[in-house]
């Protein structure tokens, strides 16, 4: 996307928008050290600078620093008129885990077809450097304890714009079928009469792990792996899951959104009778850049990610499959 090599310079974007997140992301990629400086952000980049991975100055400091670089707002191609009504679709984009790279072919077309990305928070904004200038892209992104677009807004702009006559994607994270609510959004589309198509995607709960160096099933180790949502804690009342029978599977646990759930979930584990020595990790912003892996024990895991001090997105495997690792191969670039 650069002319011109950015790994370890310090650029300022000066803009916060739904295409600025499209540069920062391709910036991060790159291993530049981004700071945006914008009264406002959209929810992307609040959410990379809540994490620390970028600066977020909303007005110029009174000594600002030196940049090697600064990335000005480009003009902006007029959003696509709507076409012929009810000509309209949409597609469901699953994005794979984070990096660009990782999207399938099918997946890149349609972006590059699109009027319109509808953009989750854990989607490959890199991605968005293959849409049209005029494209119009939607942040509807759901940060944890933040910010947030609920479900039946997401479905209808979805619904809107496609009926408008548009060309709409829907980019999501990992798989759109895999605690990512798609399956909604068909419902939503198919009741307006929207013609829907489903692209699928490298769900997280397999690539985060394989780029960690850790198999989620081997031979003589794991003949299974069972996919968890770590949304709510055991005992709570939306909580579906037999803990019990988690623990005598046999299987490879994996864990997709269960950061600040994990010690209830550990504790449950262990109250089942799994072995506190089982091995376990957590795979933090698979894919990424700043891709982050704590290997430990079951008994200790919880402790570990504290003190790494893990954020989400984050990948949590359980099972003796996790002592196979023995190097962590560099994530797709």
């Amino acid at each position: 996307m650069f002319s011109f090599d950015v790994a370890g310079r310090a650029v300022l974007v000066t803009g916060g928008d739904e295409h600025a997140a499209r540069d920062v992301a391709a910036l991060l990629a790159a291993g530049a050290d981004v700071t945006v400086r914008a009264a406002e952000v959209c929810a992307a980049v609040q959410d990379l600078a809540d994490r620390g991975l970028i600066s977020w100055q909303p007005a110029a400091p009174e000594n600002p620093p030196d940049y090697d670089v600064v990335l000005r707002p480009r003009p902006r191609s007029q959003p696509t008129e709507a076409r012929e009504a009810g000509r309209g679709s949409v597609v469901l984009v699953g994005g794979g885990p984070g990096d660009e790279s990782l999207l399938t072919v099918a997946g890149r077309d349609a972006v590059a077809q699109a009027d319109v990305v509808v953009m989750d928070r854990l989607a490959p904004w890199g991605a968005l450097a293959w849409a049209r200038p005029d494209a119009e892209i939607i942040d509807v992104a759901k940060i944890p304890f933040g910010r947030s677009t609920s479900q039946e807004v997401i479905n209808t702009l979805l619904v809107e714009h496609a009926t408008a006559g548009r060309r709409v994607v829907r980019l999501k994270g990992g798989d759109s079928f895999v605690f990512g609510r798609g399956m909604e959004e068909v419902q939503a589309c198919a009741a307006a009469g929207v013609p829907t198509r489903v692209i699928p995607g490298v769900t997280a709960s397999i690539s985060a792990p394989a780029l960690a160096g850790i198999p989620v099933t081997h031979r003589g180790l794991s003949q299974g792996f069972t996919v968890i949502s770590g949304h709510v804690p055991p005992g709570h009342p939306q909580s579906t899951l037999d803990y019990g029978a988690l623990a005598r599977s046999g299987t490879t646990l994996v864990v997709l959104m269960g950061v600040h759930t994990l010690p209830a979930i550990v504790a449950a584990l262990l109250a089942a009778g799994m072995d506190p020595a089982t091995p376990a990790a957590v795979v933090a912003d698979g894919s990424r850049p700043s891709q982050q892996v704590v290997v430990s024990t079951l008994a200790e895991l919880p402790g570990a990610v504290a003190r790494a001090g893990v954020q989400a997105p984050a990948v949590a495997v359980i099972g003796d499959v996790v002592s196979t690792r023995a190097v962590s191969p560099a994530p797709p670039g």
